[in-house]
């Protein structure tokens, strides 16, 4: 969390991911009130062993920060934002 938070802080995030399953809730609060404040998008998935094996670290996670894509794959990213906008009006 410490470094999600430096990530979103810093403004180097490009997209936020949050388990819905964390455990105390309040670890995440300030989470998505930074991101509207720094205006980086943010979204959920259900458990914290998806979202560990949806990025590939073998582990479960509470919450990660996408600072960088990797080559080519800016348009991806731009398009999953647009859909999270979609979804959230």
């Amino acid at each position: 969390m410490n470094e999600v938070t430096k990530s979103i802080e810093r403004q180097l995030a490009k997209l936020i991911v949050m388990a819905e399953d964390v455990s105390p809730p309040e670890i995440l609060f300030h989470i998505p009130l930074l991101c509207e404040e720094k205006g980086i998008p943010y979204a959920y998935l259900s458990t914290k062993k998806e979202l560990g094996n949806t990025v590939r670290i073998n582990v479960s996670a509470s919450a990660i920060a996408i600072e960088n894509v990797g080559t080519g794959n800016d348009g991806v990213l731009d398009d999953v934002i647009k859909k999270l906008e979609e979804i959230k009006k």
